[in-house]
């Protein structure tokens, strides 16, 4: 139970500024936030870390703070699809984080994506509703540059099989993804989803990406995501927990990468990387 009283209705916060759902404040989170779906996540997150705690735990909302070979992190998990993703990111950037990066699992749209593969994200179609709350849909959901390449540097170093492209990030798994709904029910573009987005070079569905970086650009920040790819909807093929190790991995290397990279341009005086930074 929240039981510091609350500054307004319309600021949902404590005086010491604790979030009403993440139920953290300034000082429990690092700048950078790995964002998995699954509560349970957070903790398989957390066991590669040299120092962790756990800083809050409300409704879908599990917070770890620690290290990371050097590096502050943190991970929320953030539920199933945009409403509940908006709302960490929201409150996450109010108490000081200012990289996210997804961590999740995802269903494969195009064959030659095999199941346990990895995809990094460079962007997302819209189709969830939660960023239309934010900006016109003709806003782009990219990710950071920075971010997209930290992911591929950690997966290359790795030894990972990955995939990189763009997402379509949907507010149902089931219709919204082509899958029947209950008795069969499904409409006709429910039925050309698939293929519309396959011949659009789309490699993957999945329920958070979009909103997450949409809110990331919108308020100057940075974000990407790395997914397992658990399933394939064109070979039919579904294995629970597929490539999530190799994903969590790959995550938590990208921020020590990040870290290293945000070091090296504040030492030199720049706003942005690129390669030749680092020679």
């Amino acid at each position: 139970m929240f039981k510091e009283k609350i500054v307004s209705a319309a600021v949902p916060q404590t005086e010491k500024g604790k979030q009403y759902h993440i139920h953290c404040k300034p000082g429990d989170v690092a700048p950078y936030v790995l964002l998995p779906g699954d509560p349970g996540r957070v903790y398989r997150i957390a066991k590669y870390w040299d120092e962790k705690r756990e800083v809050a735990k409300h409704r879908e909302y599990v917070t770890f703070t620690g290290k990371y070979r050097g590096a502050p992190i943190s991970a929320t998990s953030t539920g199933i699809g945009g409403p509940a993703a908006a709302i960490a990111v929201e409150e996450l950037l109010r108490v000081g984080a200012h990289t996210f990066i997804r961590v999740g699992t995802t269903g494969a749209i195009q064959k030659f994506i095999g199941v346990g593969d990895l995809i990094i994200t460079t962007a997302a179609v819209r189709l969830d509703g939660t960023s239309k709350q934010y900006v016109f849909t003709e806003y782009p959901a990219a990710a950071s540059y920075e971010v997209v390449l930290a992911l591929i540097e950690a997966a290359e170093s790795l030894g990972v099989k990955y995939h990189v492209g763009i997402s379509a990030s949907t507010d149902s798994f089931y219709t919204g993804q082509g899958r029947p709904g209950f008795k069969g029910y499904m409409l006709s573009w429910m039925k050309n989803i698939i293929s519309d987005l396959q011949r659009a070079n789309v490699l993957n569905f999945e329920m958070e990406s979009s909103t997450i970086f949409t809110l990331a650009n919108i308020y100057g920040a940075r974000a990407g995501s790395v997914c397992a790819a658990v399933a394939n909807r064109v070979t039919d093929e579904f294995i629970v927990d597929a490539g999530v190790e190799d994903a969590i991995k790959v995550a938590n290397e990208a921020v020590r990468i990040l870290y290293g990279w945000d070091n090296i341009k504040t030492k030199k005086g720049k706003k942005y990387f690129y390669p030749s930074l680092t020679m």
